[in-house]
């Protein structure tokens, strides 16, 4: 679901048209629609609402001010990765006992922050990270709540950089090391570990691999209540996968219905951590075709666009699914041959589609859809290219909410000796 149409010939977010946005922010440009953003929010809040969630939105995903606060308003709480982000949530002033925080490699300034600030919970990766959280709250003379992060060795089906739940990756910790760590929970005296927390992957359509984790999940849950372990929480992580192309993954009522009950059985507080289910299918990035460019092997598409503006396609191979503003029947002067959509950057990876029939001139305007997620929150600089603003429509009004940057913005900070 999202609110992107074509109305008379040409794209709209909600009622806006796309082109005028552009004309008025110039491209590349991403835009953002506020109704697909509390449409799936709320789909999911609904789906799960007999067992009264929390919803920590994933930040990582699309961390824009604007956007999180849309989501805190409407009472999602956070899912952290960074002190980067805990700055952010404070700034939009997300309520403390709404935070969560993940991350294998939080150092010890960030943790004490965070303790200092007073999230719910830490999601713990490792004996070691455990050991340092106990020490600093120690020092700060306080009693920190973890959740210790449990790999399932669970194969999500989804892309090898993007899954987390197998053995072999870096997250979190196997079920026979994370009972130890409960058999000798009184060494750590300056913690409360309150629950499990799981995260197997990401953009997964189906799902058999979270039936399998819930219900590795809950053997684990069952022995530590034999051992006279009383949890709190099971953080079920995200990971829900959305439509780039031709996938069909299912929908949130459809995922709560098969999950529900192996929840229930876990008797504790459920906590959810979506990111791409809610921001995903909420923008697009807006771009304009510089000029077509044949060879003998192949034809090209270059646009104002590059993949340090949206590094999916050239990272993961992802699919975005990429349209003209304008749906034109007939239109001479206009082409539509297989070629591939690139970007300006010197490199032969710079890509944003390849081999894709659009009808496309010099000039045109084209929109590469399901750009919400991980588009500009995994941007760069790379080519010394200023990033790109952001647009939010919402109430039938387009506010801008990132400024393009200039070339000034490139080099501050830097110093010329």
């Amino acid at each position: 679901m999202d609110y992107f149409n074509f109305k008379k010939g040409g794209l709209h977010c909600e009622n806006l048209s796309v082109r005028d946005l552009a004309s008025k922010f110039g491209t590349p440009l991403y835009i953002y629609s506020a109704k697909t953003i509390l449409g799936h929010f709320l789909k999911l809040k609904n789906a799960f609402s007999q067992l009264k969630p929390l919803i920590c939105y994933s930040v990582k995903a699309n961390s824009n001010l604007s956007l999180l606060k849309l989501l805190v308003s409407k009472g999602s709480g956070l899912d952290i990765v960074s002190g980067g982000e805990l700055y952010r949530a404070k700034k939009i002033k997300c309520l403390a006992k709404k935070i969560v925080y993940a991350s294998v490699g939080k150092t010890d300034a960030e943790i004490s922050d965070a303790i200092k600030y007073g999230i719910l919970m830490f999601n713990v990766e490792s004996l070691p990270e455990l050991e340092r959280v106990n020490k600093i709250s120690g020092e700060l003379k306080k009693k920190t709540k973890v959740a210790l992060r449990f790999n399932p060795d669970v194969r999500p089906g989804t892309h090898a950089y993007i899954t987390t739940g197998k053995k072999e990756t870096k997250f979190g910790i196997d079920g026979s090391a994370l009972k130890s760590i409960f058999d000798s929970r009184a060494k750590y005296p300056n913690l409360d570990i309150v629950g499990i927390h799981m995260h197997i992957g990401s953009q997964i359509t189906k799902a058999e691999p979270f039936i399998k984790t819930f219900k590795k999940a809950n053997r684990v849950i069952g022995e530590l209540k034999k051992r006279g372990v009383k949890l709190e929480y099971l953080n079920i992580g995200g990971g829900l996968g959305i439509v780039y192309d031709n996938e069909r993954p299912q929908t949130a009522k459809e995922f709560a219905k098969k999950v529900l009950p192996l929840l229930k059985d876990s008797g504790l507080k459920i906590v959810l951590e979506p990111g791409r289910f809610i921001v995903g299918n909420a923008g697009i990035l807006v771009t304009k075709v510089i000029h077509l460019k044949e060879t003998d092997q192949k034809n090209f598409i270059i646009v104002d666009a590059a993949m340090n503006d949206l590094a999916r396609p050239s990272l993961y191979g992802a699919y975005h699914r990429i349209v003209p503003l304008v749906k034109r029947m007939k239109d001479k002067g206009r082409r539509k041959k297989l070629a591939d959509v690139v970007g300006p950057i010197c490199e032969s990876g710079d890509f944003l589609g390849k081999g894709r029939k659009i009808s496309a001139k010099s000039g045109d305007l084209i929109v590469v859809l399901g750009a919400g997620a991980y588009g500009f929150s995994m941007s760069s600089n790379y080519n010394s290219r200023p990033r790109v603003a952001e647009v939010l429509v919402r109430n039938k009004k387009a506010y801008l909410i990132r400024k393009r940057e200039n070339y000034q913005d490139l080099i501050e900070g830097e110093i010329i000796i």
